[in-house]
């Protein structure tokens, strides 16, 4: 008979990730108790950045399309991914299921292999858009048809303390016979862009910073990495630069340095900066160059988010446990 002492561990539960990218989500569920067992990512550089941080993460460099998942097959609490965002993004084409680089139909395939007891996929806000309608409904049904209830959220990064809205969406589907999943994350009021990047920002003396903060005490707009087909390392498109603007950074590009000390322009974002307003901590690398590792922060999906949200999903899963236990338990006191 189990009993309550051999609960397993918040460490033993196991998640796998797919399109893992530079380890946002992936870190964020780490925070939150689980255990990576695989992280699947086509970018080779970007696995780089992963085993930069986790040499003992298993990192799986492969196009999804190619991954197996049978391999797994019982061994995963949490299912977990960004699939790619440009077949959704307001940023690009908005071709959804249309786009080759749509990985929804691999979710659903590798759900089907792995039988994982919960599923976690994130997205763009255009996901929600009407236009995009039918195709949620194909994804609820195909989820539904392997046993499994689905909630669609949207959330916004700033709720879970990331100085920028950035809004998500956030799929979550749970096998019917664990019960009814309640979604709500833990929310934390956020740091302005002032106020979270101030040391980084005078890190050189910059004479003018405490001007600079008081004009940047604001909520960021939401970064932009771009993809490989479009994008570069600036902070988005014009009507973003100008929000940028009004909080006195200089959105046309980012900076190798933090502006010296009698620096009198208007400055721009580095790499740290930017990586600090996703919520990734200071110690966390990003293999490459300034444009790669740019595009590998404004890509990814903020740490604290995917923390907040793991958390949920896995005191969820710990109830599931533990009214497992109880049931065993009664049962056996009647045999």
């Amino acid at each position: 008979m189990t009993r309550f002492s051999e609960i397993p561990r918040l460490s033993q539960l196991t998640t796998l990730e797919i399109c893992a990218g530079a380890g946002g989500q992936a870190l964020g569920l780490e925070q939150a108790g689980f255990k990576h067992i695989a992280l699947v990512e086509i970018e080779k550089d970007y696995c780089k950045t992963l085993l930069l941080n986790r040499p003992d993460w298993n990192v799986v460099w492969s196009d999804l399309r190619d991954f197996d998942g049978t391999t797994y097959y019982g061994e995963v609490d949490l299912l977990a991914g960004g699939v790619p965002c440009p077949p959704f993004s307001v940023a690009g084409k908005q071709l959804g299921n249309e786009d080759e680089r749509d990985l929804f139909p691999e979710a659903i395939r590798l759900t089907k292999e792995i039988d994982p007891k919960v599923v976690m996929l994130e997205n763009v806000r255009g996901l929600f858009d009407p236009k995009f309608e039918s195709y949620r409904q194909i994804i609820i049904e195909s989820f539904e048809e392997m046993g499994y209830a689905v909630q669609w959220h949207l959330i916004n990064s700033a709720d879970f303390g990331v100085p920028q809205l950035r809004p998500r969406t956030v799929m979550i589907a749970t096998k019917y016979e664990l019960g009814n999943f309640v979604f709500n994350p833990s929310k934390h009021i956020p740091q302005t862009v002032g106020e979270a990047i101030y040391d980084l920002m005078k890190a050189n003396g910059w004479k003018q910073v405490d001007d600079w903060k008081r004009l940047a005490s604001k909520i960021a707009p939401t970064l932009v990495g771009g993809s490989k087909k479009h994008g570069g390392p600036d902070l988005g498109p014009t009507r973003a630069r100008k929000a940028w603007l009004e909080m006195g950074i200089d959105g046309k590009g980012i900076a190798d340095e933090a502006p010296s000390s009698n620096f009198m322009g208007i400055p721009r974002l580095t790499y740290r900066m930017a990586a600090r307003l996703q919520g990734f901590p200071d110690d966390w690398s990003f293999f490459g160059g300034k444009t790669l590792k740019y595009r590998q922060i404004g890509n990814a999906f903020p740490p604290p988010a995917a923390k907040a949200i793991g958390e949920t999903i896995r005191i969820f899963l710990e109830n599931e446990i533990v009214d497992s236990i109880r049931k065993e338990e009664l049962s056996q006191s009647f045999a």
